[in-house]
């Protein structure tokens, strides 16, 4: 394949954007029926395989984390996440966009990263309804400097 066209598709999939490749196993956590299947879609496309769900009973290359300001405290969610993940992996924490069902707060996800021991990558749109923050572990981050 041509840089070119590296590039398009870089632009055109979110999941690529977001830093999914191929053979990963991506474990998805609070699932529901609002959740961007666009987005789902589009990860699974490019890891090859099933998101895994919340029974997934080995460690993952990444998790998929939907939280709603309703689903309880999002530090909590965020340090059960690591567990799931290898050293090194990210989470992708997607929340509902301003004004939806559920939003939460730029200053509560933050806060609640650092004190999971989580740095905040990048924040993205994913979808009409969810932003989207990859957030990755102190060694992770370190190691891309």
């Amino acid at each position: 394949m041509s840089a070119t066209a590296d590039h398009a598709e870089e632009r055109t999939s979110p999941a690529v954007r977001l830093g999914f490749q191929p053979e990963q196993v991506v474990q998805e956590i609070g699932y529901d029926d609002d959740v961007d299947q666009e987005l789902r879609e589009s990860i699974e496309e490019v890891i090859g395989s099933d998101l895994v769900d919340e029974d997934y009973d080995d460690v993952a290359d990444a998790v998929v984390l939907w939280f709603r300001d309703e689903d309880g405290d999002l530090t909590d969610a965020l340090v059960d996440a690591t567990t799931y993940i290898e050293e090194g992996g990210s989470i992708l924490l997607l929340t509902p966009k301003t004004g939806r069902a559920g939003y939460v707060e730029p200053s509560d996800i933050s806060e609640a990263a650092t004190t999971a021991g989580l740095s905040a990558s990048k924040s993205v749109s994913v979808g009409k309804d969810w932003s989207g923050s990859r957030l990755v572990t102190p060694k992770a981050a370190k190691a891309k400097k």
